[in-house]
């Protein structure tokens, strides 16, 4: 497949994202920070508001602005999707010239759609180091691609990757340097989280991504990799209070 340039047009979906406004928002605009995360296929973001609203509660990172952007519905997946999925072997492929090729094109639509969504927070004065991409299941594979191909690669304050993998992982240093980004991706914070009874994302795509990005660069001590004692396809509480510690650390408050 030719590769699209990233000017692709933002992959729009049928309803806007859902915003949670910070509890205490920050006086000075510099020092907020923002936090978007996509959901995986099938969901939407009414899937996934109400963790911000358990850190509010808490009164976790209350000058944190909240954004969970809803994906279209897809024709090929017949539900909401960031783009067509393909299925994920727990076993290395025998004949990968058989293998169903990924949706290269649905997937840098996504990006195109997050760097859009980027765009606005900068244009809301919060810096892109102060702002965090995540996501769950397909929501994670493109906020890795997006982490690492996309305009904003590099300058985050840190991407979230929970049960999902990395997409389109043998063409990532052609990605990136069709995007004139360096061979290395520097030190962007990363957390990566799965559970040990997830059987829709085996563990070797934890195993394969984790190796990718030390093969970009990244640092262990950039990297903070957990799996969950028990967990399915899903978030723990457990895995929300790890994402709680290291949000507070990539993200600071900071003094008005």
């Amino acid at each position: 497949m030719e590769d699209l340039p990233l000017r692709l047009k933002p992959q729009m979906s049928s309803s806007p994202p859902i915003v949670k406004e910070p509890l205490a928002p920050p006086a000075i605009p510099e020092h907020a920070a923002a936090f978007i995360f996509l959901h995986g296929l099938g969901d939407d973001a009414h899937g996934w508001e109400n963790i911000a609203e358990q850190f509010q509660n808490a009164k976790k990172l209350p000058y944190l602005r909240w954004i969970f952007p809803n994906a279209p519905e897809n024709r090929d997946a017949l539900q909401q999707a960031w783009y067509a999925p393909t299925p994920l072997s727990p076993f290395p492929s025998q004949r990968p010239e058989l293998d169903d090729e990924e949706d290269e094109e649905g997937l840098k639509r996504g990006v195109a759609y997050v760097d859009s969504l980027i765009d606005e927070l900068k244009d809301r004065g919060i810096p892109l180091n102060r702002v965090v991409l995540g996501g769950f299941s397909q929501g994670c594979a493109v906020t890795l691609l997006s982490g690492l191909m996309s305009k904003h690669s590099g300058k985050l304050a840190g991407l979230v990757c929970l049960s999902g993998y990395m997409p389109l992982i043998d063409k990532i240093q052609h990605l990136r340097s069709a995007a004139d980004h360096p061979a290395t991706m520097g030190e962007t914070p990363i957390f990566v989280a799965r559970g040990t009874r997830d059987v829709l994302v085996p563990r070797r795509y934890l195993t394969l991504c984790v190796d990718k990005l030390r093969e970009l660069g990244v640092n262990d001590s950039a990297l903070e990799v957990h799996e969950y004692e028990g967990l399915a396809h899903a978030a723990s509480r457990e895995e929300l209070r790890d994402l709680c510690h290291w949000l507070e650390k990539v993200i600071p408050a900071l003094e008005n």
